[in-house]
């Protein structure tokens, strides 16, 4: 399969080269998915297909243009890029466009680790049951648990293909593996629900259903009871899930296109001091088995381990070739093409490196505060750092949780925050390209009743 589709991204190559574009590049993927949903221990849906997609890009002079089909017959594609090649004629000239420079293509690449042949090897009966076994592990878990909204097991297979008119032709594949449940909690007060996940590329990386199921259940249940508080300065406690929606505004405020556009609270920051001096930040590519692990980004640029913020000094952004023209700098390798083929900047594996302190440890720490354990809505701007969210969460007292808490909003500012992490876990969890331990923030405002 990998062969065909490298015979497909030389043939497009070439038919654009043809057809008079100055450059070309194209990505093909290939996914083999199995997906499973079940509730109350029958199967709700149950899915298995292949999905292919081209993805082209074409450069006319300094002009572009992006294409997309999921048909890759030769007559098709062959229609695509002319099309393409007369659109990109039509566009305006930009000179930070182009393909990254031909020095920066790599032929060799190492092994990151991302295939497990192992689940190939799964029947479907027995995915399904990985499923099943979550959400009975969970309704048997906490008598509180009185209901489900579904349990859910998923694998991909995905092989990816890129070449383009400079001579690159490079390939890989992988696969990943999502484990879900979300039960319901009642009691006398109301009902709460929450879930827990497990997401790996390597079948004995995937945390087992019953602790899946376990973990959730427990995360429902302690909601039980939840109630207001009055309006606070505190300290507040991010649990990893939450912390990794936290990081995701960090990861937005130094993508390249951020920056360039002087849209982020981090332009021209490199250098300074811009969090604790316990917080390392990294970017990295090349984490074996990692859930955004690639030998190369979607334009061929290899990956790379991008320090952004060292013991609290701001060090790299993330760039695409474009970005990094705008700016002057290198493509760090995060390129990444959305289903309309455009580039924009991704995370790979973008995580908070872990601290020393158990999770109990900071909660200990706290004499008194809030565990946030949901962030709802989404009062973030990233060219301020102004931050204000909906939470969910436990109430802390001398270091132990007294009772669950909803309705409240807790604020902020990015800068403040970053600035203000006292504590740091040692438990980063990945559930996708964006991960993170438990966070201690010294200090926020909790708006209640």
């Amino acid at each position: 399969m990998m062969h065909e589709l490298k015979q497909i991204a030389e043939r497009v190559i070439k038919r654009a080269n043809k057809s008079g574009a100055s450059a070309a590049d194209v990505m093909l993927r290939e996914d083999d998915t199995f997906s499973v949903n079940v509730r109350m221990g029958e199967i709700e849906t149950l899915k298995e297909a292949i999905s292919r997609s081209l993805l082209l890009r074409v450069f006319v002079g300094k002009r572009t243009a992006t294409s997309h089909t999921s048909d890759l017959s030769e007559s098709l594609t062959d229609k695509l890029v002319d099309e393409t090649i007369e659109m990109a004629r039509l566009t305006s000239e930009d000179d930070s466009g182009g393909l990254p420079e031909r020095s920066i293509f790599q032929s060799e690449f190492p092994d990151l680790n991302l295939l497990d042949p192992a689940w190939e090897n799964l029947k479907p009966e027995q995915r399904i049951n990985l499923a099943l076994r979550t959400e009975a592990a969970a309704l048997n878990a906490d008598k509180a648990i009185v209901n489900s909204e579904g349990a859910a097991f998923e694998y991909a297979r995905s092989r990816v293909t890129l070449a383009n008119s400079l001579g690159f032709l490079g390939a890989y594949e992988g696969t990943v593996s999502t484990l879900v449940c979300v039960p319901v909690a009642q009691c006398k007060d109301g009902m709460q629900r929450d879930h827990w996940m497990s997401a790996a590329r390597h079948r004995n990386q995937l945390e087992s259903p019953e602790e899946v199921g376990k973990k959730a259940a427990e995360r429902a249940a302690r909601r039980l009871g939840a109630r207001k508080i009055p309006t606070c300065q505190v300290p507040v406690v991010f649990d990893p899930l939450t912390a990794r929606s936290l990081l995701s505004h960090i990861f937005e405020a130094v993508a390249g296109g951020s920056i360039y556009r002087r849209g982020s609270f981090l332009v021209d920051q490199i250098g300074q001091t811009v969090a604790a001096p316990g917080v390392t930040l990294v970017d990295d590519a090349r984490l074996p088995a990692g859930l955004g692990s690639a030998p190369f980004d979607d334009e061929g640029v290899p990956t790379q381990m991008t320090p952004i913020i060292e013991n609290g000094v701001l060090r790299n952004y993330l760039h695409s070739a474009y970005t990094a023209r705008k700016l002057g700098s290198r493509p760090t390798g995060n390129g990444s093409r959305a289903g309309s083929g455009v580039v924009s900047i991704g995370p790979t594996n973008f995580y908070l490196k872990g601290g020393s302190e158990m999770p109990e440890e900071i909660i200990a720490s706290v004499k008194a505060g809030l565990y946030v354990v949901e962030l709802i809505g989404f009062g973030v701007n990233t060219v301020t750092g102004d931050y204000s969210r909906g939470a969910v969460g436990l109430w802390i007292e001398n270091g132990k949780f007294v009772h669950p808490v909803q309705e409240v909003t807790i604020a902020g500012n990015l800068r403040g925050m970053l600035k203000n992490i006292e504590m740091i876990g040692s438990d980063v969890t990945f559930v996708g390209s964006i991960a993170a331990p438990t966070l201690k923030i010294g200090n926020m405002v909790i708006s209640g009743a």
